[in-house]
């Protein structure tokens, strides 16, 4: 398949006692394939794939492609601790009808690029599905370097990966040597740098709450290559996305957003928790001046364009 457009890992509503709302996960699809997503990804980070039990997750695969019901691509995340375990993920998506598979490093246990390397190929085996790798070593630990890419390379189904690592200079050395492999924006503060660079995709958690606008601004890069729009576009994000990939408090904004929006969302699972009144006041005002700002953009307003860096300062809350 083609990784390319907007793919935004979905989030898991909940009901008060936390359980699964599955009638509200079928309204945030119905919400993204109405603003135009090209693919979905179920059992990411912004869905709270740790918090899930495995019956839970298995199920979400199952429930999601039911709904999405082969209007866009579903790519499943399957990550685990284990080589066993995301294997066993991945198959039971590939028989859930996903279309890809995304696969970051297990956490914790922190191999080297040789076992990495391993892990990916024996999880590639197991399901044998297009892949975009994931990588994140904020979050897991290890970076998938050179000599893994070289390794992995050894199957076909290794066709993207989402860089998250927040380095530039990664995303240099992924479209000048691995440009066989197609490049993903997975920080959300770079995703101007990235498509300047040739990426031709984002999966982006604010495909959850501002859709249209980042499908928008997809467009704008990929095919239309009009920078200085997106850069004005860019400019209006930033103090969205500095909260969101800095604030520590992710999955909490990300549901309070899309809750902003009209989407069922309920509350995040522990071992999180709710955010403090304080941020999210700074965040709604965010969002608001974000949404005006980006309108006045895309709408081709000049004023907007030449100056769309709206002057808000978000709280960092532990």
């Amino acid at each position: 398949m083609k990784f390319e457009g907007i793919i935004p890992p979905i989030i898991t509503p909940f009901h008060d006692d936390l359980s699964v709302d599955e009638k509200g996960f079928a309204e945030v699809v119905e919400y993204m394939i109405g603003a135009g997503v090209h693919a979905i990804i179920v059992g990411g980070t912004t869905g709270e794939y740790y918090a899930l039990s495995g019956e839970e997750r298995v199920r979400q695969f199952n429930y999601a492609k039911d709904v999405i019901g082969g209007r866009v691509p579903m790519i499943c995340g399957v990550n685990d601790i284990s080589t066993a375990g995301a294997s066993e993920f991945a198959v039971a998506a590939r028989d859930a009808g996903a279309d890809g598979l995304l696969m970051a490093a297990p956490y914790y246990s922190l191999p080297t690029e040789r076992e990495l390397a391993a892990h990916c190929l024996a999880v590639d085996r197991a399901a044998n599905l297009p892949i975009m790798l994931y990588n994140y070593p904020g979050r897991t630990g290890v970076m998938m370097g050179e000599e893994f890419l070289s390794r992995v390379a050894q199957s076909s189904n290794f066709q993207c990966i989402k860089e998250a690592s927040g380095d530039i200079n990664r995303v240099h050395l992924l479209a000048r040597d691995f440009s066989h492999v197609q490049l993903s924006c997975g920080c959300e503060d770079q995703a101007l740098e990235f498509y300047v660079w040739g990426a031709t995709s984002w999966v982006t958690p604010m495909g959850n709450f501002f859709m249209e606008e980042v499908v928008h601004f997809h467009d704008t890069c990929l095919h239309e290559k009009d920078f200085v729009k997106a850069r004005a576009m860019m400019s209006a994000l930033l103090p969205l996305t500095s909260t969101l990939e800095g604030g520590g408090k992710f999955g909490q904004c990300v549901k309070y957003a899309a809750a902003h929006a009209g989407l069922p969302t309920g509350s995040v699972r522990p071992p999180l928790k709710p955010m403090k009144k304080e941020l999210e006041r700074e965040l709604r005002e965010a969002l608001v001046i974000a949404k005006t700002t980006l309108r006045s953009v895309m709408n081709g307003e000049t004023g907007a364009q030449e100056d769309a860096t709206p002057h808000v300062r978000l709280v960092d809350q532990a």
